[in-house]
């Protein structure tokens, strides 16, 4: 199986729906009943499970009903501090501890 940066898009639908399905089935869960419990109907879920393509919302939907939002949640973990905050207040702090070598400021007229 091709590297996640060589796969195309038709090869990751396919493998997430072949991990949808391996969940499902070890759940005991038919189609029918994890299309019930994601309020989407049995060729939708067919569809993803098969790599057809599907929309996002019935990605989220069907890995809610399987109770795997950690999925979801590991494709954007949040970031605790944001990069462009960190840099302002980097450079904050390097304006304020500049020093003149006289210790007066100057002003211009």
């Amino acid at each position: 199986m091709p590297s996640g940066i060589s796969r195309t898009a038709q090869e990751w639908e396919a493998t997430v729906g072949r991990q949808l399905r391996e969940l499902r089935l070890r759940g005991d869960r038919t189609q029918a009943e994890l299309a019930r419990a994601a309020n989407v109907s049995v060729s939708t879920l067919a569809a993803l499970e098969h790599g057809s393509g599907s929309s996002l919302s019935t990605l989220v939907a069907v890995v809610r009903a399987l109770g795997r939002t950690d999925w979801i949640e590991q494709l954007a973990p949040p970031v605790p501090v944001s990069p462009l905050a960190l840099l302002d207040e980097q450079r904050r702090h390097q304006r304020l501890d500049r020093k003149r070598a006289s210790g007066r400021r100057t002003g211009r007229a």
